[in-house]
């Protein structure tokens, strides 16, 4: 089976295309500047081929023609037509309560998505219009909804409701949900299948550190509490999000800068983070430079960013009353020996202990680093959201012809 997965954001398209049945990425590419001039296709084959296209891609219907012409063309493509494509997998970021599993995507489907971009207003609507793209251009391609939350549905309800009028839950879904849940279950899938063992049984907490972040708490296999909350903009410092902060905080500078909604919005999700506190960069990278050149903002940056990482283990660990294994993933946590150094230095008394002939410049390859012997293993597992989604694809699939 061949399955095409499509992650579309505001004027981008990200598209990976496999192969199962031989388990392999036969190409992907992206689509960038959708809607402003100088759009274009960057496409990589199976063997490392890339080319680019250039051209007016208008929207994301116009930019999903451009993927499926580069697909099948005769001297850049990897299949001889569209109907080898046995199916499309979407990411879509926000399912809410109602969905707890992927779905193959039908009229109920979307509309429930369309009610919920309320919850996503960035995300969701180009997450729609993917399906809706790749709808109007193939129809008859079945089209299956992989949710960020849906990973993340089960958490108790004491951990997932926030301490406010119950009415306000009822009416407006005020909740954590949670987010990254593909990257967290599959990684955390992979580590017990690296440890040759069942999630069942195990306390796992999974750390996605990118220019997002987020950490989970997985206990038997599932779900039981998360960093990000209501929006993704709760829990851990990120490159350009603030990350846990007192409300009051946050009144009070609304009130002194005399902004509004909208622009306390931006503020937090676009100026805060590693980006506000360093007055540099979001980039952890160039943030690290110039923190080994001796800027003190930016040792400080990277202080708060590991600080509060460990403080959620500990929670977590407390939480579920223990911990078995410890994962970093994500662009960060594949690739930064430093983060994972400083994350784990002092948690020593719950039985996380690094090797560092192991850890030191180790970048995005699997790997346990813990110490032999020690209770916690602490391992790297790079994350691999978009297989994640076309296994579940496929499976939504199969299902549907028996």
């Amino acid at each position: 089976m061949k399955i095409l997965v499509l992650n579309c954001g505001s004027s981008s398209i990200k598209y990976q295309f496999f192969s199962l049945e031989s388990n392999s990425l036969i190409a992907k590419g992206i689509v960038e500047k959708i809607g402003m001039k100088g759009s274009f296709l960057k496409h990589e084959k199976e063997d490392g081929q890339k080319v680019l296209f250039e051209g007016e891609i208008l929207d994301h219907k116009i930019g999903i023609e451009y993927i499926l012409g580069v697909l099948s063309s005769a001297k850049h493509g990897c299949i001889k037509n569209l109907e080898e494509i046995s199916a499309v997998g979407h990411r879509v970021v926000h399912g809410g309560e109602l969905f707890t599993e992927s779905k193959l995507v039908d009229d109920e489907v979307i509309q429930a998505l369309e009610k919920y971009t309320e919850l996503a207003p960035l995300h969701n609507p180009p997450n729609l219009k993917g399906i809706y793209g790749l709808g109007a251009l193939i129809p008859s391609i079945p089209q299956v909804a992989v949710f960020d939350t849906a990973f993340h549905t089960t958490m108790p309800q004491h951990a997932y409701m926030y301490a406010i009028p119950y009415a306000l839950y009822k009416k407006y879904g005020i909740r954590r949900y949670g987010f990254h849940g593909t990257s967290h279950r599959f990684v955390a899938a992979r580590a017990c299948e690296i440890l040759g063992t069942k999630c069942k049984g195990l306390k796992i907490i999974t750390c996605h550190l990118g220019n997002g972040a987020s950490v989970c708490a997985i206990k038997d296999g599932i779900s039981v509490d998360t960093s990000m909350g209501f929006t993704p903009v709760e829990g851990l410092i990120m490159g350009s999000r603030s990350g846990d902060i007192d409300m009051g905080a946050v009144t009070y500078i609304m009130d002194k800068e005399k902004i509004g909604t909208k622009s306390a919005s931006v503020l937090f999700n676009k100026h805060s983070g590693m980006l506000g506190i360093s007055g540099l960069s979001s980039d952890m990278r160039e943030i690290r430079e110039a923190a080994t050149k001796g800027d003190e903002r930016c040792q400080l940056a990277l202080k708060m960013f590991d600080y509060r990482i460990k403080k959620y283990i500990g929670a977590y660990a407390a939480a579920m009353g223990g911990i078995d294994v410890l994962i970093f993933t994500g662009g960060i946590g594949e690739n930064s020996d430093t983060t994972r150094t400083g994350v784990c230095k002092g948690l020593e008394f719950l039985g996380i202990e690094l090797d560092e002939t192991v850890n030191t410049g180790l970048r995005s390859q699997e790997c346990t680093i813990s110490k032999a012997g020690a209770k916690v293993k602490v391992m790297v597992v790079p994350t691999n959201e978009e297989l994640m989604i076309a296994i579940d694809t496929q499976k939504i699939i199969e299902a549907h012809k028996n």
